[in-house]
């Protein structure tokens, strides 16, 4: 493996390879439109433009530095040969340097026009995405497990968590603010269960564990995410170079930047388990306070980075490893396929797990795969060399294990029983020191 050692991050932060709306424009606003963003339409048009200008002062540079070396040689002669035309040949070569000095001037302003640009074109869609506009033409492509019929009212899993002394949102806001929580005794443990089996389901299937910094410095981060992403959900540490993490995706990507592997190394299979930090928080009604979205969050990584050729069969894999971590917690949920409307503009293609909510009677998001194909690998300037030593960039795809918060919101609703105790999921049961049941019977009634 190589690495290319940079000061700091000078890739071009672009999603595609410029070659593609250099030969191919009208293919890369079709996939604008088929994203349903068509004031970025002109963009393409935009960069073919700047480009070409590009192009034509790196023709002019280059034709000067021939020109100088053709001057060089022809003052070497005319010096040997006592020639008069020496001096207006030194003459000539002097002023070629400040011509050059000038003309990288206005390549490199155009250099940043064209990246800022490009970075505002979206990767291309894969061509098995549904085209839908937003997250209502999403595609329901399987529903696993059958939601159970309770004879009796479900409580709300934050209520819950108060009545059995599980949860404590009042102490959290003394001590933190809103979107924080208190976790105790048992559910803790059914918490910290989770992240176990989880991490051992990822090592049982050949992924090398790994735990990474919680801090990530802002050169890496602008490259996984956009500015306004970063704005709206990344905690800057003030005084330093650095951001909380909003998932381990960022630091097991991160690890690679600058760097070049070779075909031998792929694919590498990542799962990390991490704490997790985010500003943004959803206050929704019924659910304004409790698991669902909060600033702070247990979740289980995996990602694998690989030839482009095997991009897709991870795809799979890594949809299939989810499915069957909620099948063993028999949480029934249903796999939406994002459509292409509602993919961020990183994915190529991607999916969601969405488990049951007894008590709202629908579902709610607990997991996310995503195949960016190569364009997280070109902003983090992530390649390999192939089996006839040309070099390429990686694929890179993640996906989330578990969140454990969100789990526990499915557990709480879907192993809740009649007197308020939860049954432990049975693959839990051995995490949990053989305890099945947690909670206290509660007092039956009405509640406000």
């Amino acid at each position: 493996m190589q690495r290319e050692v940079y000061k700091d991050v000078f890739f071009i932060l672009s999603m595609i390879d410029i070659k593609l709306i250099r030969e191919h424009p009208e293919l890369v606003k079709k996939n604008i439109k088929r994203k349903f963003q068509e004031d970025r339409v002109k963009l393409v048009d935009e960069v073919i433009k700047k480009d070409a200008q590009w192009r034509k002062i790196k023709s002019q540079i280059d034709s000067l530095r021939s020109q100088r070396n053709k001057i060089s040689k022809e003052i070497a002669t005319a010096k040997k040969s006592g020639s008069s035309n020496a001096k207006d040949l030194l003459k000539k070569a002097k002023a070629i340097p400040d011509k050059i000095a000038a003309l990288e001037l206005k390549m490199r302003k155009l250099r940043g026009e064209i990246d800022f640009v490009m970075l505002q074109i979206p990767n291309m869609v894969h061509k098995s995405v549904p085209k839908g506009k937003d997250d209502k033409d999403n595609v329901v492509r399987e529903v696993i497990g059958k939601p159970k019929k309770f004879s009796y009212e479900i409580r709300n899993h934050a209520e819950l968590g108060e009545e059995q002394g599980f949860l404590d949102f009042d102490s959290s806001a003394d001590i933190s603010g809103s979107g924080f929580y208190v976790m105790k005794s048992d559910l803790a443990l059914l918490n910290q269960a989770l992240i176990s089996y989880a991490r051992d389901f990822m090592v049982s299937k050949g992924y090398n564990y790994l735990e990474t910094p919680l801090m990530i410095r802002e050169s890496v981060l602008k490259s996984v995410y956009s500015k306004a992403e970063i704005d709206a959900m990344s905690y800057k540490i003030e005084g330093d170079d650095l951001y909380l993490i909003a998932t381990s995706e960022h630091p097991l990507i991160g690890m690679f930047i600058g760097k070049t592997l070779t075909h031998k190394d792929l694919p590498l299979k990542l799962t990390s388990y991490s704490m997790c930090f985010r500003k943004e928080i959803g206050s929704h009604n019924l659910d304004e306070k409790g698991l669902y979205r909060t600033h702070q969050f247990n979740k289980q990584e995996m990602v694998v980075i690989c030839k482009p050729e095997d991009s897709y069969k991870y795809y799979d894999e890594l949809l299939k490893l989810s499915k069957d971590i909620f099948r063993k917690l028999k949480i029934p949920f249903r796999e939406i396929e994002s459509c292409s409307g509602d993919l961020a503009d990183l994915k190529a293609k991607g999916a969601d797990l969405e488990a049951w909510s007894p008590r709202q009677k629908k579902y709610f998001e607990i997991t996310s795969v995503s195949n960016m194909e190569d364009a997280q690998a070109r902003r983090l300037n992530i390649k390999y060399f192939d089996e006839k030593g040309q070099r390429k960039y990686v694929h890179t795809l993640n996906n989330t294990a578990i969140a454990t918060s969100r789990a526990l919101v499915a557990i709480l609703e879907n192993n809740q029983q009649k007197d308020g105790t939860i049954k432990v999921p049975d693959v839990l049961v051995s995490y949990m020191g053989g305890k099945k049941i947690i909670g206290k019977p509660l007092k039956l009634g009405k509640r406000s």
